[in-house]
């Protein structure tokens, strides 16, 4: 049978068909350049191999035979290959949503879907007038966190190389270039590609804390900071369009990170780390405000003889060349008729100042800055400089909201076991950990109001925290309090362990006023912790010393739900119906005690660890849980396939200003069945949760993990600064969630998105009848937006595959993966038929022609990793070139399931 070398495509995918071909001709002329031609005609047997045991349904043992015992140096360039050509398949795609949106707004019949003008339609369709919508843009804040994440971490020059054949490919959006002009655009792809396959993915040498900053600061710095400023605009144009407005926008965005600050399991980070970072992200953004000022200069050449200025603006200059003598030199003596440039060079001057600590010319504020670029507006638009430069200076000023003088707020992060040792320690208690929590609360309230003093340790733990809170002192007072974020506790169970974080705060100085300034965020994990979130909370609005430093926090509580470990203790079901709860109970706990709340969402990249589209996820929250405030971590692939690219940055960020406008607006009706429905998704839940630990708690099932997934490789990864576990691994509550999840989706069972379900649904439909369930399934937005997740999940599972890693555990085989297998058929059976459906996928063709695009490119990798696993594993690991080999398997399938942790 002839197989067809064309992958498939919706009929109305034409452009990405065309990119598609194009770029895989190029990766094929590539390889058999780099790699000779022999080389590249065993690459297309191995695809064209992989796509007949799809089309034909045959078993996996011809194409696995075909790769067996394959020298480690073959292995690897073959599994960098098919990565090469997913590379290309991931970037054709994103520039394909690029086309697409162009496609709407050229066409303007009808809004992009999601899009601020399709939101606010909808919106004012729905009732909501003009004043009510700016009173809550009023409200609106929008928070992307970004992650250290210890499964992503490509080179700096491989995303360089990757936007510049971005570049290339939106240039070919237009039909007039020249013949010339396309290939010289063929030519730039050509070298990136080919430069990229001279380039190792990662360093041999583990990142440390600094190279993982400047791993995030390449999206924060770059894509993000360049879009910023047309969100504002795009929301402010959908005003007008829609409501004929011309509203002043609040700020209503910012960003922060964890990277330098997430202390949680990480010895590497501390004190130091975090003034590190900080001053790093300083350095950034003031060289990127630097860059923009002279632009600005540039541009705004009025001369006094042209055109007047505001006597203010005049007044302004006059007294910063007095004050800013250094700075002032700068200025050009041929310039010295143009106001604005001249102003504009002693604001860059004083910017260069600002990197040094205690410049006397630098500014002290990013208010002053603020100021000095306000003044240059109204001096434009009072001497008819709207359209001569005033919206250039308000894209700066936009921008300089944003971001600060400190790019993104810096968050910290601790487990509550490291502050029990500490306040062990400065107690002189050893079973201080151990003792109940009202003991420990009513014992630490004199030290977190500031009543008692604790004697000074030099025990380690007790000197590091004493330096982290100290650092944070100082990075308030030296980049101003917006540089600093929120205190995390990882795993949080008592008030106690909030009130710690205070009276941990004020020994190592961090005091302003009397009052710790200090916004601590409470983590909750795993499931039970989720369950007594409540009581937790309630306990801690209850306490007049905590009450108290609520009220110099403008009685504001964020709470931190946990989505990652949670979906490890008890599985996707228990997991997502837990968070939900307790947003709800947690809510009504805050609403009596006349406290406002904000959650912060630890969202991960994939649905196990609570990855999901933004509008579906918000829309289905519960209701009055987002009100204007979304905080959520990004980490990994997520923020690559997120913020690569500047269109599709830009496309995120208005949805995700959209979604929160319309979760807050105009939430989900109240639906009367809620109630039944909740008691039986408690059902549903106990059901699933029982069945997911009765497989992880099996006896064995550690080692059963440890052989049948890549585990033992990720840990060898050097891929972050942070430990695969918190401690030695002696079970899975000690493996950390993201190579947890990652070890799953390698081995293509992914059992952390579903197991359990089918057990619990089929229960259900046995207890309720399946029609309840289907009602559920087709009314509830909770438990529809659940199963499109595990559907997805489902869909990028080959048990086939997952049973070749799995026979790698020996005599454990049998008994695990039969359960595997049996869960995975009743999972995916009354999914489909929940669902009417008699396909995964059946209801997103897009999503199901992009998985099977990928599978002939992610079975071969997977085969040859199982192969490559048994043969080092048979050398006791000791192979650095099978090692080598594996990696690249490993970053391929990543690569091509979209997905890690």
């Amino acid at each position: 049978m002839e197989v067809s070398r064309e992958p498939e495509f919706l009929s109305h995918d034409g452009p990405l068909r065309e990119d598609v071909s194009r770029l895989g001709a190029m990766v094929g002329r590539m390889l058999a350049e780099q790699g000779g031609e022999a080389f590249f005609e065993r690459v297309e047997q191995v695809r064209l191999a992989a796509i007949r045991r799809r089309r034909e349904g045959a078993t996996v043992d011809e194409l696995a035979d075909s790769l067996a015992g394959l020298e480690a140096e073959d292995a690897e360039a073959l599994a960098r290959a098919f990565a090469t050509y997913f590379q290309a398949v991931n970037t054709a795609e994103r520039v394909h949503r690029i086309r697409r949106r162009r496609d709407y707004q050229r066409e303007g019949s009808a809004p992009q879907p999601e899009s601020l003008l399709d939101v606010l339609g909808q919106l004012k369709a729905q009732g909501v007038g003009a004043d009510e919508l700016i009173g809550w843009l009023d409200r609106l804040w929008i928070e992307p966190v970004f992650t250290a994440h210890p499964t992503e971490a490509v080179r700096r020059s491989l995303l360089e190389k990757e936007q510049a054949i971005v570049r290339s490919l939106i240039d070919g959006f237009d039909q007039n270039r020249t013949p010339q002009e396309r290939k010289e655009d063929d030519d730039r792809i050509y070298m990136a590609l080919s430069s990229g396959w001279q380039t190792a993915e990662a360093s041999p040498v583990r990142p440390t804390v600094q190279d993982e900053h400047h791993h995030v600061g390449f999206y924060l710095a770059n894509p993000i900071y360049r879009i910023v400023p047309a969100l504002f605009e795009s929301l402010a144009e959908a005003l007008q369009t829609v409501y004929g407005v011309a509203a002043k926008l609040p700020q209503l965005l910012g960003f922060a990170t964890w990277v330098g600050g997430d202390m949680d399991g990480n010895p590497n980070v501390g004190a130091a780390t975090i003034a590190a970072s900080l001053a790093t992200q300083r350095a950034h953004v003031i060289e990127h405000y630097v860059a923009d000022v002279a632009g600005l200069a540039r541009l705004l050449s009025q001369t006094e003889s042209r055109v007047a200025v505001d006597t203010e603006l005049q007044q302004r200059l006059d007294d910063y060349r007095a004050r800013f003598p250094a700075a002032t030199k700068t200025i050009r003596p041929r310039h010295a008729d143009m106001p604005y440039r001249c102003l504009l060079t002693v604001i860059g001057g004083r910017l260069e100042a600002t990197r040094e600590e205690s410049h006397p010319e630098g500014y002290t504020s990013v208010a002053e800055l603020l100021d000095d670029l306000q003044l240059i507006v109204r001096s434009l638009v009072d001497h008819h400089g709207l359209h001569a430069g005033a919206y250039a200076v308000q894209r700066l000023i936009r921008r300089v909201r944003t971001f600060g003088l400190h790019l993104a707020r810096l968050d910290v992060r601790q487990d509550s076991r490291v502050h029990d040792d500490a306040l062990a320690a400065l107690l002189g208690n050893s079973r201080w950990p151990q003792l109940a929590s009202e003991a420990r609360t009513q014992q630490l309230r004199d030290y977190a109001s500031g009543g008692a003093l604790f004697p000074i340790s030099h025990v380690d733990v007790v000197t590091s925290l004493y330096d982290v809170f100290a650092t944070l002192g100082d990075a308030r007072r030296r980049y101003g309090s917006e540089a600093v974020g929120l205190y995390i506790i990882s795993m949080t169970r008592s008030a106690a362990d909030v009130l710690a974080v205070l009276a941990l705060a004020r020994y190592g100085g961090l005091v302003e006023n009397g009052n710790v300034p200090l916004n601590i965020a409470p983590l909750f994990e795993t499931v039970d912790d989720l369950k007594n979130a409540p009581a937790t909370l309630r306990a801690l609005l209850v306490d007049p010393v905590y009450r108290q430093h609520l009220v110099s926090r403008n009685d504001q509580q964020w709470v931190m739900l946990g989505y990652s470990d949670s979906g490890k203790d008890g599985g996707t079901l228990a997991s997502r119906w837990g968070l939900q709860r307790a947003q709800v109970e947690l809510l009504e706990v805050a609403n009596a005690a006349g406290i406002q709340l904000a959650f912060f969402h630890g969202r991960g990249g994939s649905a196990s660890r609570g990855g999901a589209r933004i509008t579906p996820a918000l829309m289905s929250s519960p209701r009055g849980a987002v009100a204007g405030v979304l905080r959520v971590t990004e980490q990994g692939e997520v923020i690559h396939r997120k913020y690569g690219i500047r269109a599709l940055a830009l496309r995120n960020l208005e949805q995700t200003v959209g979604a929160v406008l319309r979760a807050s607006l105009r939430p989900r009706e109240t639906e009367s069945r809620e109630e039944r429905w909740r008691e039986q998704m408690n059902r549903l839940s106990v059901n699933s949760r029982q069945a997911y630990r009765a497989f992880v708690e099996r006896e064995h099932f550690v080692d059963y993990f440890r052989h049948a997934t890549p585990i033992d490789v990720i840990e060898r990864m050097t891929l972050g600064s942070r430990p695969a576990s918190r401690r030695s691994m002696r079970g899975v509550q000690d493996l950390r969630a993201i190579p947890w999840v990652f070890a799953w989706t390698q081995c293509r069972s992914i059992i952390t998105g579903w197991y359990g379900l089918g057990t619990a649904l089929e229960q259900g439909a046995a207890e309720f009848g399946e029609a309840e369930l289907a009602e559920m399934a087709r009314d509830w937005p909770f438990f529809s937006n659940l199963l499109d997740d595990v559907e997805m999940v489902l869909a990028k599972c080959d048990l086939d595959i997952a049973e070749a890693f799995s026979k790698l555990s020996g005599p454990l085989h049998d008994e695990f993966f039969d359960l595997i297998r049996r869960e995975f058929e009743r999972t995916q059976h009354w999914l489909l038929q929940l669902k009417k459906s008699n396909a995964l996928l059946q209801g997103d063709p897009r999503l199901s022609a992009s998985i099977r695009l990928r599978n002939p490119y992610v079975d071969p990798m997977s085969l040859m990793q199982v192969d490559l696993l048994h043969r080092w594993r048979a050398g006791d690991g000791k192979d650095d070139a099978l090692l080598q080999a594996l990696v690249a398997c490993v970053n391929g399938v990543s690569q091509g399931l979209q997905n890690t942790g």
